[in-house]
């Protein structure tokens, strides 16, 4: 399926001011109308007035709505798979991997539909009760990036629905096509589902002044926001002087050690999967790569080997494994982050543009290792660009250190046999990441987990676990059954 068939297939026309082009080749694959502020306001009404009548309908009914979303996410798979590595360059497993992610957190999304517990509490006064409840929060505003551009909304929406929230989109400028994409399969779904209110999900396109209308917005309780460390900076305290939430998901600095009796077969997978996968463009892709000098020649020289034969070219073809970055910035900043490494002492092997006759307006690179005498500013820097920087350790205690003296703390892991070691990493002296692996990468997580970091990483959950909880707000009550006023605290205030 070529880009106008993909669009065709979900009904989307091809007019607007906004030209998108396709990180494969640099071709137009369709335009957009971005939404000034009017537009924006307006939507974010028609949020509220949706959440105000969905708050009201049961939960598991609600549940009913997502679990149809994911029928159409099934039966469109391929298209929507396809139309992510079209627009955002991955290659077409990971495409489909990421509807298929879409389709995971509905199904995690349905059954918590029944599971939205509070709790009972024992009361001190005598004929009292206690108890907890979950509300719905509100309309929850979210902020996506290209290299995910659809599946993280699909974590936050997915529970946003179920918890009785209306959602409002803005999605990355780079990859707005697959944003539309959804929205017709959502309203296929409410559709199919007969009562939902209208607008209860929504899509605002625009550039950074779009999210920070979001951002600014009271009407909007929740914002959540993935990106850049710099964007979080800027947007946490818009929303947060209006006393909103914010779940953010930034910057990763992901991190392995390999320990000495590390399986080397399975480490060397893990490493290229994750380093190279999307082109290094992951919010967990691994970036630093700490290597016990008593292994470090041997496994540093399999990498390069593996390196230099990595099939890189048109993700929609099967054979391919690197992709294109993003942009011709993304390109600029691999180069310079490359450059100061060399500065600093570094030995670059990779790296540079490939496949530049056969696609002059996008941008393929070789993946780079760069061997670090050790953690320098620029390695402290995360650069979304396939760049391994590797390193050799000599004790565990130090190379745990050394993972951790860095702003970020998305994702880590470990590779030992070593139950001590495993164990150590695991403890509240070790990884000081919101994710922690032992002989498994820093990427590729599950819903079933919350997803999230420490430090610069943001500190925000979504996915799984008890994610839910900051979607809604919490309502502690006390009911007096009884015949009598006792105060807590013992209290006498006799009138």
């Amino acid at each position: 399926m070529q880009a106008k068939d993909i669009l065709s297939h979900f009904g989307l026309s091809q007019s607007g001011d906004h030209v998108v082009r396709s990180p494969i080749d640099g071709a137009e694959i369709g335009r957009v109308s971005y939404d000034d502020a009017k537009s924006v306001d307006a939507k974010i009404k028609k949020s509220v007035d949706a959440f105000l009548a969905w708050r009201n309908v049961p939960a598991p009914r609600r549940g009913e709505l997502v679990r149809l979303f994911g029928e159409e996410l099934r039966a469109n798979k391929e298209a929507l798979g396809r139309l992510v590595t079209l627009e955002a360059g991955k290659i077409l497993q990971e495409g489909l991997g990421e509807v298929q992610e879409m389709i995971d957190i509905c199904d995690f999304a349905v059954g918590l539909s029944r599971q939205l517990y509070g709790l009972t509490i024992a009361s001190e006064r005598p004929g009292h009760r206690m108890m907890e409840t979950w509300h719905p929060a509100g309309p929850v505003g979210i902020i996506s990036a290209f290299n995910f551009p659809v599946a993280v909304w699909a974590w936050n929406a997915a529970l946003a629905l179920v918890c009785g929230d209306s959602v409002i989109w803005k999605p990355s400028e780079k990859t707005p096509l697959t944003a539309l994409a959804t929205q017709v399969l959502f309203e296929r779904a409410v559709k199919r589902f007969g009562d939902a209110p209208a607008h209860l999900s929504r899509i605002v396109l625009g550039l950074r002044d779009t999210g920070q209308l979001l951002a600014k917005d009271h009407r909007l309780p929740v914002i959540s926001a993935t990106g850049s460390t710099r964007m979080g900076r800027e947007l946490a305290p818009v929303v947060a002087a209006r006393f909103g939430r914010s779940i953010l998901e930034l910057g990763g600095n992901n991190a392995m050690i390999v320990a000495p009796s590390a399986k080397l077969d399975l480490a060397q997978r893990a490493i290229t999967f994750a380093a190279v996968g999307t082109a290094g463009q992951r919010c967990t892709s691994l970036r630093r790569l700490f290597v016990h000098e008593t292994i470090y020649d041997k496994l540093v020289s399999s990498l390069k080997s593996i390196y230099s034969n990595l099939p890189i070219g048109n993700p929609l073809e099967a054979k391919t494994l690197v992709g294109p970055l993003i942009d011709k910035g993304a390109f600029e900043n691999m180069e310079r982050a490359l450059s100061n490494a060399r500065d600093e002492g570094g030995q670059i092997a990779g790296g540079g543009r490939v496949l530049e006759n056969q696609f002059p307006n996008a941008f393929y690179v070789r993946p780079a290792i760069a061997e670090m005498p050790n953690q320098t500013a620029t390695v402290e820097r995360e650069t979304f660009a396939p760049i391994l920087y590797v390193m050799r350790y000599s004790k565990f205690d130090e190379a745990i250190a050394r993972q951790n003296a860095v702003p970020q703390g998305l994702s880590s892991c470990v590779f030992t046999q070593d139950m001590q070691e495993a164990e150590k990493f695991l403890a509240s002296g070790g990884s000081d990441c919101g994710i922690a692996n032992v002989n498994i990468g820093p990427s590729g997580a599950e819903i079933g987990g919350a997803f999230g970091g420490e430090k610069e990483t943001g500190g925000g959950r979504e996915s799984g676990s008890d994610s839910w909880k900051a979607y809604m707000r919490r309502q502690t009550a006390t009911i007096n059954y009884s015949d009598a006023l006792p105060l807590a605290q013992g209290i006498e205030f006799a009138v």
